[in-house]
């Protein structure tokens, strides 16, 4: 459509002042040309990317020609505004198109009909939409291939791409600040499990990733609304099967030499499930981290002196589970913190893997007959069973006491005196004999035994054997002495520990003990230390004689139930000087108090 006529005015003059001279002329838009009265004036401006057009009819033309800032068109005394955005740059082939131009038609006479101006409008508006709908397109396919792109990069550069992700749900305070507690404590703790190397660094894995599931369940929170009662154990299930695999691989390694090391990350290890504890999840750390000491109080016992690795490993353990509860109390102090504004928890959970527990299809082929049906035939109870009897008695009504007993006078207590006397004391059956030899006998019943398990000696039936002796000693190994009989245990070196129980005129001699020795339900026996035994134990013993020696005088002694014990301090002169053990107290109210002393009698 190519331009017919356009003003070469700039529209500024107004119908007072009139045109220029010779315009009407030589534009054909003066009120008497030959348009017949209708006139149309179309003006482009191409600066701001706007079409404008401004028609004026019949009876409009003594007003001021459309400016260059005007944006409406008249058409029967109607505002029409036309205007077109230009598409954005999008770094592709988007360039605007070139501008189409707007002709009026004419009609024969030169005058152009209200008909004929709708239809020029009508083909405007569809050359707009047809512009419009190019450039859509092109968008569409533009953010199809950046779409493309970026999945073909995540499979090629997905570190990068993840990286990215990590960052925008790093923003989260919570999420941020378990960050620092894996790239702190937790690093340096896997650091040293690594150096260990063996079972540790397997279990350490095991729970690193226990650990990063639950920063990804930290991120799915913050996103999420509390899910309902219901769908709780779903969302937590993934955070449940890391905790067991830990457990499960403790259980599996029992003989591992570093069980202590693995028995005190599994008992640690469940509290990572406070995301599930309300209203006090941090006390709860703190308790599944305290759990563990007794395992850890093994690790650095038999280690403190022997490899200070595992002495640093048990503090970074430790020092993780103080970091959580830490944490904990700071971002989650009455449980778990939801985002109220979230979507829904079960719809943000990583979707599960095709055919994730759907039994497989049933092979081809026809449909197999249904298994036969197992004829059921009702029990019939024996007529020699308790029940009939009793349901029979119980539907007799009142005549079920038609059986019972007359009680007589000489039956009750208040009418017969002798029924009131009490019971009678106990006397010993005379026929004691065969029980003594039993008693004799019991100790000897099993073979001898003398053999070292694990790290435990044990001495156990021995009967008549003054020359035991066991020399190939450890200090973390244990010396169990049971049921021996006139017999003398000798022990070389440096053990943990020593224990005599239920033994009769026995004696054992040793050089030194890590922790204590025990005397626990013994007759007659003898104990001599050649180093030192920082304590001694007597229980439910009748006579015990301590031998101590010049290293050992600082030994402390715990004695309960026991009679006839004596205690030999060695002197300079090689003699030994006898001091009893107090087996009589006296206890007297003081106040809202006891206060107990031993007896003059009992030294």
């Amino acid at each position: 459509m190519g331009s017919a006529c356009s003003c070469a005015g700039d529209g500024s003059a107004s119908a007072d002042e009139g045109p220029p001279a010779g315009s009407d002329k030589a534009n054909g838009h003066g009120p008497q040309n030959g348009h017949g009265g209708s006139v149309k004036v179309i003006d482009r401006s191409l600066k701001n990317g706007l079409i404008r057009e401004d028609i004026t009819k019949n009876g409009l033309a003594g007003r001021p020609l459309p400016t260059e800032g005007d944006t409406t068109k008249l058409l029967d005394s109607k505002e029409i505004r036309l205007e077109e955005k230009t598409s954005p740059s999008v770094g592709s082939p988007l360039d605007t198109p070139p501008t189409v131009p707007l002709t009026p038609v004419k009609s024969g006479d030169g005058s152009m009909s209200e008909e004929e101006l709708v239809n020029i409008m009508a083909g405007e508006l569809a050359s707009l939409v047809s512009r419009l709908e190019t450039a859509v397109e092109r968008l569409e396919k533009v953010g199809s291939v950046s779409g493309k792109a970026a999945s073909g990069g995540a499979s090629t550069g997905g570190a990068q791409l993840n990286t990215q992700a990590q960052e925008e749900e790093c923003t989260v305070p919570y999420v941020v600040a378990y960050d620092e507690l894996l790239s702190g404590p937790f690093k340096i703790f896997m650091d040293c499990s690594n150096q260990i190397g063996g079972d540790v660094a397997s279990i350490a894995k095991l729970v690193q990733e226990t650990f990063i599931n639950q920063r990804a369940f930290l991120v799915m929170a913050s996103k999420s609304q509390r899910p309902l009662d219901s769908e709780l154990p779903q969302v937590l299930e993934p955070t449940g099967k890391k905790i067991q695999e830990v457990i499960a691989f403790r259980e599996s390694k029992r003989q591992s030499p570093l069980f202590n090391h693995l028995s005190a990350v599994s008992e640690s290890i469940p509290g990572l499930s406070w995301v599930a504890v309300a209203p006090a999840p941090g006390p709860y750390v703190k308790e599944m981290g305290d759990s563990a000491i007794f395992y850890t109080n093994r690790v650095l016992k038999e280690y403190r002196e022997k490899d200070k690795l595992h002495v640093e490993w048990v503090q970074n353990w430790n020092n993780v589970f103080k970091e959580l509860q830490s944490y904990v109390l700071a971002h989650h102090t009455t449980g778990l913190s939801w985002n109220t504004r979230g979507g829904n928890a079960m719809n943000n959970l990583k979707p599960a893997p095709a055919n994730c527990g759907v039994p497989p299809p049933p092979p081809p082929g026809n449909i197999p007959p249904p298994p036969p049906m197992v004829k059921l035939e009702p029990k019939v109870i024996p007529a020699e069973d308790g029940r009939a009897a009793l349901f029979e008695s119980i539907n007799r009504g009142t005549d079920i006491t038609s059986g019972l007993k007359k009680v007589t006078d000489d039956m009750k207590t208040h009418k017969n005196p002798n029924l009131r006397e009490g019971p009678k004391p106990f006397v010993k059956a005379s026929s004691g004999a065969p029980a003594s030899d039993k008693k004799e006998s019991s100790p000897t019943a099993r073979p001898p035994k003398l053999a070292l398990e694990g790290k435990k000696w044990y001495v156990e039936y021995q009967q008549d054997k003054p020359n035991l002796l066991i020399s190939q000693t450890r200090m973390d190994q244990c010396v169990y002495i049971f049921r021996c009989v006139n017999t003398v245990v000798q022990i070389k070196g440096k053990v943990n520990s020593v224990i005599l129980d239920s033994c009769k005129k026995s004696s054992i001699v040793f050089d030194n003990l890590v922790s204590s020795a025990e005397v626990v339900n013994c007759q007659s026996c003898q104990v001599q230390v050649m180093g030192v035994m920082p304590t001694l134990s007597i229980e439910k013993t009748d006579g015990c004689q301590v031998y101590l020696s010049k290293e050992s005088l600082k030994t402390e002694i715990i004695s309960a139930k026991s009679t006839e014990m004596n205690v030999l301090i060695p002197n300079d002169d090689g003699d030994f000087t006898e001091c009893a053990i107090p087996e009589q107290f006296k206890t007297v109210v003081k106040g809202r108090s006891l206060s107990t002393t031993c007896t003059e009698a009992a030294g």
